[in-house]
């Protein structure tokens, strides 16, 4: 049965869930008019401000790189959008016109006093727009003028400038969060509060790239100085994760749609996000460095997995990994697994071994044919605890495997585990 990939986000309808985030991809009608004939189903609108609009500096980006210059993490000093007010709204009433199926919602950072949003807000619907995205988390540049990150990290402004949006508008209000703060549930939980119809994050994170030893100064540089950035791009998917996956289960918060953002580059990291309950996906670093074109394979990489699993929409598995995902303390102290070195894949590389041996447990040993000198690696068993360093660091996929033990031993979490101090008492049958 053919996957639907079509998608409601809290109202807010749309072909595929892949939707371009606010940022430079989305800055203009030229730009968003060439990423829905890419095929992408939405997009959030480069953040829109007060006028006269920002004013950005040169240069703007860093990275880290991987091996083969590729782009792990991505960082930027760009503000929000440095058109002006009209042209943008001239601009959006334009592209939702001639593309009325896809998705456009409207970034939006204003000064944190009511009558600015009570202003725009009117002015933003009237384009046709579907939704409205509030940017709580830029981390630079803004927050110096009391908006972006300054805001997020604030529940009470949170929960209030969204029950003003609220009061202001009809459109769907979705509340971008910012990952740099502590504990990510109290702003999400300050947005319900404030009515919000869903959730986006993660936006990026606060962060230095790189030094230039020879000039001293950060990168990226302007003139003979710098600033903390915004990171993003490959490098904060685990992080994006954890927090989505934190809002997800927190019983405060959860069933609040939420749009995941943050290191999705192809359709897997869009279904990992799905998994932990996003309905939608927002890209941006993706789009920078491959251009609009990525869309397509993860549309159809997406749909042939579905297929595969026997999923026909998104709902049929958005949040199944929510139940899985706990508190360390709920985890089965009794369960086991060690290492297996397949011998006929292994390379004799030793790169388990001197891991093992120097950092970890000491549990493979080195064997060395007495006739050819070849060398060969086992665990031992009854000192492996099934750490998987051996299995991570083997750079042959599949030569390790973490294989279960029967223990016959019972689920037995820590907060019952008698070398626990504090454990509870496990009732017993009568």
């Amino acid at each position: 049965m053919k996957a639907d990939l079509s998608i409601d986000f809290c109202g807010i309808k749309s072909p595929n869930p892949f939707w371009l985030a606010s940022a430079p991809p989305t800055d203009k009608a030229y730009n968003v008019i060439r990423a829905f004939e890419a095929g992408w189903g939405g997009v959030v609108w480069k953040t829109l401000g007060e006028d006269p609009p920002a004013v950005n500096v040169s240069s703007r980006y860093s990275a880290i790189y991987g091996k083969n210059r590729e782009v792990l993490g991505f960082n930027n000093i760009e503000l929000i959008t440095d058109r002006s007010l009209d042209i943008n709204l001239r601009e959006i009433t334009a592209v939702k016109e001639a593309w009325p199926d896809r998705a456009i919602v409207v970034s939006l950072m204003l000064p944190c006093e009511e009558h600015y949003w009570a202003d725009i807000l009117p002015k933003v619907e009237a384009t046709g727009a579907d939704g409205i995205e509030l940017n709580f988390g830029c981390p630079h540049g803004m927050p110096e003028r009391g908006m972006g990150a300054a805001v997020g990290q604030v529940p009470e402004y949170v929960q209030l400038v969204t029950s003003w949006c609220k009061k202001h508008s009809r459109l769907p209000v979705i509340v971008k969060l910012t990952p740099n703060i502590t504990d990510i549930r109290q702003p999400a939980r300050a947005a319900k509060a404030g009515g919000a119809d869903a959730v986006s994050l993660i936006n990026t994170i606060n962060s230095i790239t790189s030094i230039d030893l020879d000039r001293m100064v950060a990168l990226p540089t302007v003139g003979q100085a710098s600033t903390h950035g915004g990171y993003c791009g490959t490098a904060v998917k685990p992080i994006a994760l954890n927090m989505v996956a934190e809002i997800a289960r927190d019983e405060q918060t959860r069933g609040l749609p939420i749009s995941g953002i943050g290191g999705i580059n192809n359709w897997r990291d869009a279904a990992e996000f799905i998994a932990l309950g996003a309905g939608c996906v927002q890209v941006c670093t993706a789009a920078m460095l491959h251009g609009f074109r990525i869309v397509e394979e993860m549309k159809d990489g997406l749909a042939r997995w579905m297929e595969s699993k026997g999923y026909q929409t998104l709902a049929d598995f958005s949040g199944k990994a929510v139940p899985n995902t706990t508190d360390w303390k709920y985890l089965d102290m009794n369960y086991k697994v060690i290492a297996r070195i397949d011998q006929d894949a292994c390379i004799g590389c030793g790169k388990c071994f001197v891991a093992c041996e120097d950092t970890s447990h000491q549990a493979i040993a080195k064997l060395v044919d007495p006739i050819s000198a070849a060398r060969s690696y086992q665990v031992i068993d009854h000192e492996c605890v099934g750490c998987n360093l051996c299995e991570i660091t083997c750079p042959v996929q599949n030569c390790i495997t973490m294989v279960p033990q029967q223990t016959g031993k019972p689920y037995m979490n820590w907060t019952q585990d008698p070398r626990n101090p504090r454990a509870e008492k496990v009732p017993t049958a009568a």
